[in-house]
């Protein structure tokens, strides 16, 4: 089936301190639709249009048809390094006018920053006043409100349901028994997701797969007990 492309976007809002980012455009590329939720909450919330793709590849095809005013890319992405994407983005011409990344490893935070962010956003995505600052800081003076503004303090909570979808998507790789590669992937992404549902055990399981991974020890045991957890999540959702 063909592409659809995007429907065009609408004439540019004027920002006001309640509603900052006001015509502004947001491209999320992040597989993790727990993460992407909170990223839709923040815009509704600053009145930035939202528009999200789950790859690099999505990306591209995005970019193809639009130019978004801010580009929040995560650093994992199942087709590749985000990294890639800020760094030919940061030299394109014209740029992009905020480019973020995003990441729960603060070693690939770090990385971005050098490879021409303008700003990062450590995982869990929650803080509405820390996203809309990340962006106003990289604008120019005509694209911010004109009167002062409060920073709000409250945080998201995404749709639980959302959480769910990224469980599910992570138990499938893992019941696939794919290479290691997939393995590194998976361990990655469930530790974004861990952090941004303040998941410990699942933080800990993830982190530990890692580990053993990086030092070439046994895979199994530890894929089965994170293969477990995934389980006892998904099947206690679905009791309630």
């Amino acid at each position: 089936m063909p592409e659809v492309p995007d429907p065009p976007l609408p004439p540019l809002a004027t920002p006001t301190p309640e509603r900052p980012l006001c015509g502004l455009t947001v491209l999320v590329v992040d597989d993790s639709r727990f993460a992407c939720e909170a990223v839709r909450l923040m815009c509704l919330r600053s009145g930035a249009r939202l528009r999200r793709a789950d790859s690099l590849a999505a990306a591209e095809r995005h970019l193809r048809v639009y130019r978004p005013s801010v580009l929040l890319v995560d650093l994992g992405l199942p087709d590749g390094n985000g990294l890639r994407l800020i760094e030919r983005l940061d030299a394109a011409e014209p740029r992009i006018p905020v480019i973020l990344a995003t990441s729960g490893d603060e070693a690939a935070l770090a990385e971005a920053r050098a490879g021409g962010a303008d700003a990062v956003l450590a995982k869990p995505l929650e803080s509405i006043g820390a996203f809309q600052q990340a962006i106003l800081a990289h604008l120019p003076p005509e694209r911010r409100p004109r009167a002062p503004r409060p920073l709000p303090s409250e945080a998201v909570a995404p749709d639980p349901m959302a959480l769910m979808e990224d469980l599910g998507r992570a138990r499938e790789v893992l019941a696939k028994g794919e290479d290691e590669a997939a393995l590194d992937y998976v361990a990655c992404f469930l530790a974004g997701v861990a952090k941004g549902a303040h998941d410990r055990a699942l933080l800990r399981a993830a982190e530990r797969l890692s580990r053993r991974r990086e030092a070439g020890e046994p895979l199994v045991p530890e894929v089965a007990r994170l293969a477990g957890l995934l389980q006892q999540r998904l099947q206690g959702r679905a009791a309630v």
